[in-house]
């Protein structure tokens, strides 16, 4: 059975038990979802993909949402990782297929009958062997012990810190080390609690920016020690989200330059009710599973709420976010916007699913970035 199908039923048979069983088993699934979503791990939602064909230059998929997206996009599956352009419509195909210009393979063969889903993460290694850029392995002290970061040098003494999100790792933001590269700004991947060679969290949950902005912290300390006399804060989802507690919370905030916010978690209740959603906790019991997985987590408060305040935004902001986000709602970005127009700039992006608003427009993305990023070097 599938996991999602698994989740609704057994959610659904203990209805029958008692609410207070239902409730406790939502909470728990709901936790599994969006408390223990290692990085790398597909988000619950995304539908897997069937490769009916492929040629020198194209690939046929299973004809979804998902593969008629716009834009640019990893495609990864068991031991592959491709990387795909647009659908190509004048190209001849079934009414249940789409083709996709295929720009390349980087890890195994794509064959038909494979399984795969679309990811944002371009690249499946390191700065070195994916793009061919020079990077140092280094390790960041932590409060939890060692964090494993890339660093790709440059002479700018502004640092760019990046900070991937839910169902990404550290090579999420390899899709903006060439653009960053080339105006010779240094960059810091770093690997959080809970990711691969990282410390895991005490208690084994991800806390969507909650604790984890701690090694945001320290990584922000390292980056100082080496040089850096400022630093610009770059994430997606809850790695947004940390940035955001960082800035309001580190020790060494007056470092921060600026803020890149792309796709930001700013309401935490409504995150992890989509998450539940999406791996099909049953509606009525939406409420109860949100609560049980803040309980299990130890999310009291609102703490997202007061990093986000716009009164207390301090340093100028760039946020990507578009309506098509059915993981973090796009409201809270737009009000963030509206109340400091002087230090937010908000780029609405269309048809991107969350933590993909590069994805769907790389060169409009870049654009903005430029703008927002060179007055701060």
């Amino acid at each position: 059975m599938r996991p999602a199908t698994a989740t609704a039923a057994a959610v659904t048979t203990l209805i029958g038990i008692g609410i207070g069983a239902a409730a406790i088993a939502a909470g728990r699934y709901a936790g599994d979802v969006a408390l223990k979503a290692s990085s790398g791990r597909p988000l619950p939602g995304d539908p897997r993909l069937t490769v009916h064909a492929t040629g020198p230059d194209r690939v046929t998929l299973t004809r979804s949402l998902a593969s008629l997206r716009p834009g640019t996009y990893g495609i990864e599956g068991t031991g592959v990782h491709a990387v795909v352009g647009p659908a190509l419509d004048r190209v001849p195909h079934t009414a249940d297929t789409v083709v996709r210009r295929l720009e390349r393979v980087e890890l195994g063969d794509l064959e038909p009958g494979a399984r795969v889903r679309l990811t944002p993460e371009l690249h499946s290694g390191t700065p070195r062997s994916s793009l061919g850029v020079d990077h140092e392995d280094v390790e960041i002290p932590g409060e939890l012990g060692a964090l494993p970061a890339w660093l790709v040098p440059g002479p700018r003494p502004t640092w760019v810190i990046a900070l991937h999100g839910i169902g990404t790792s550290r090579r999420h933001p390899l899709n903006l080390v060439p653009f960053l590269s080339r105006r010779q700004i240094p960059v810091l991947c770093l690997a959080y609690r809970g990711d691969e060679g990282a410390p895991p969290s005490p208690d084994g949950l991800g806390h969507l920016g909650d604790t984890e902005w701690r090694d945001v912290d320290a990584a922000i300390r390292y980056a100082v020690r080496r040089g850096a006399e400022h630093v610009v804060l770059y994430g997606w989802g809850p790695g947004a989200t940390m940035a955001l507690h960082a800035a309001a919370d580190s020790g060494v905030r007056d470092v921060i330059r600026g803020l890149v916010l792309d796709s930001p978690v700013l309401d935490r209740e409504a995150t992890l009710r989509n998450l539940a959603a999406a791996r099909r906790v049953p509606g009525p019991l939406l409420p109860l599973a949100v609560r049980a997985a803040q309980g299990r987590a130890g999310l009291h408060g609102d703490r997202v709420r007061e990093a986000a305040d716009p009164a207390a935004l301090r340093v100028p902001t760039l946020v990507f976010h578009g309506p098509d986000d059915t993981i973090a709602p796009w409201e809270p970005s737009l009000e963030l916007a509206a109340r400091r127009p002087e230090l937010v700039t908000l780029n609405t992006v269309r048809g991107a699913p969350h933590a993909a608003m590069w994805n769907a427009d790389p060169v409009r993305y870049e654009e903005a970035l430029r703008r927002f990023v060179t007055p701060l070097l």
